[in-house]
């Protein structure tokens, strides 16, 4: 009986001990935010050589509102702006190649006769020289020559509307993919609200072929304002970023602020003395984060103006700009992208309206 207790008593024992021997191999804080930092940085390193950051960040040239060479003027070109007001995938869905007609005249603001319609569909779907997408200025600024060009690029819109109801009001949706030589580049959807009464909404995400996305997310109202971004892999957050600011009196104050890394959660709030470090859920007590600002402005994120000093329960310290420094100006060139969306405000309405115009 004596040995039948010994053998329990030591097979407890080394249960126990492999379950400490476990324990003190788990990753701590410092091992696991740097190993989430190593996943930041590759994913916008893979991400910023691709064809899809490419368009993402393409910008410059005439605007939409942007004179096209040779331009004349047509009749209806006055009702353009009625027209311009409201534009559905409905009034523009089918197969368009990109294929000038130099017999045509010209919008004032929008040729006619830059897309030739090819086919029927419930989409939108756009072929034209890729260069038109990526050096915009030769859509708004085109010469005759163009049209010899391979139309290797297509955008296939699937959900479409720009309505616009008074200076305040608006609303618009784009979800679209994007294929360069027959391969996929990503898919986007952008959602964007405005009304005086409502406030301001708007939501942008691209998907990378890479399997990486990105998200922008932007409210604001009379009394308060939020944004975030996020950096993930297929559903798993890589990074993630999110300020609350709300107004008292006259006075503008970041009632929230949540950084998420990986599995290390960052979070200061409003009637909490410190600012608290998670690690897989579970509060770190030794670990202390210290918020710089450099700048006094409301715009504060990791991308822009702001940084983060942590100390680490070995008492060693780092600064997350350090720390992110290969990934942190694309990903502040990311988040800016994203949040104009210059591809699409400027291209793809550009050719959506055009096409409006021409078939009104």
């Amino acid at each position: 009986m004596k040995k039948k207790i010994s053998v329990v008593i030591l097979l407890v024992g080394l249960a126990a001990w492999q379950c400490s021997k476990l324990d003190n191999n788990k990753p701590d804080l410092k091992q696991s935010l740097m190993k989430s930092v190593d996943n930041v940085n590759t994913a916008i390193g893979k991400i910023s050589g691709s064809k899809g950051f490419e368009m993402l960040t393409v910008n410059g040239g005439a605007g939409a509102t942007g004179v096209v060479t040779g331009a004349g003027t047509d009749a209806k070109s006055v009702e353009f702006f009625d027209l311009a007001d409201s534009v559905t995938l409905d009034m523009v869905s089918g197969i368009y190649d990109f294929q000038p007609d130099a017999s045509h005249h010209w919008h004032y603001f929008f040729p006619v006769s830059l897309f030739k319609k090819s086919g029927t569909s419930n989409h939108m779907i756009v072929n034209m020289p890729q260069r038109m997408m990526f050096r915009p200025k030769y859509l708004f600024n085109f010469g005759m020559n163009d049209s010899i060009l391979k139309n290797n690029f297509k955008i296939d819109a699937s959900a479409y509307h720009s309505i616009h109801k008074g200076w305040y009001s608006s609303d618009y949706n784009l979800v679209a993919s994007f294929t360069y030589e027959k391969a996929s580049i990503g898919d986007c959807e952008i959602n964007s609200h405005a009304n005086p009464g409502n406030g301001n909404n708007f939501t942008s995400e691209f998907n990378f072929p890479e399997g990486y996305n990105i998200t922008v997310e932007q409210t604001a109202v009379d009394t308060a304002r939020s944004s975030s971004f996020a950096l993930k892999d297929k559903d798993d957050v890589l990074l993630k970023e999110t300020s609350v600011i709300t107004k008292t009196g006259n006075h503008m104050f970041e009632k929230q602020y949540i950084l998420t890394i990986g599995n290390v959660d960052i979070k200061r709030s409003t009637g909490v003395d410190s600012i608290q470090v998670y690690l897989d859920g579970v509060l770190q007590q030794k670990a202390a984060v210290k918020i710089v600002d450099e700048t006094a402005d409301e715009d504060k994120s990791i991308c822009h103006s702001r940084d983060l000093l942590i100390t680490f329960d070995d008492g060693t310290k780092a600064n997350l700009s350090v720390l992110i420094n290969p990934a942190r100006e694309t990903l502040k060139t990311l988040v800016s992208s994203l949040g104009e969306m210059y591809f699409a405000r400027h291209i793809v309405d550009y050719i959506a309206m055009s096409i409006a115009v021409s078939v009104h």
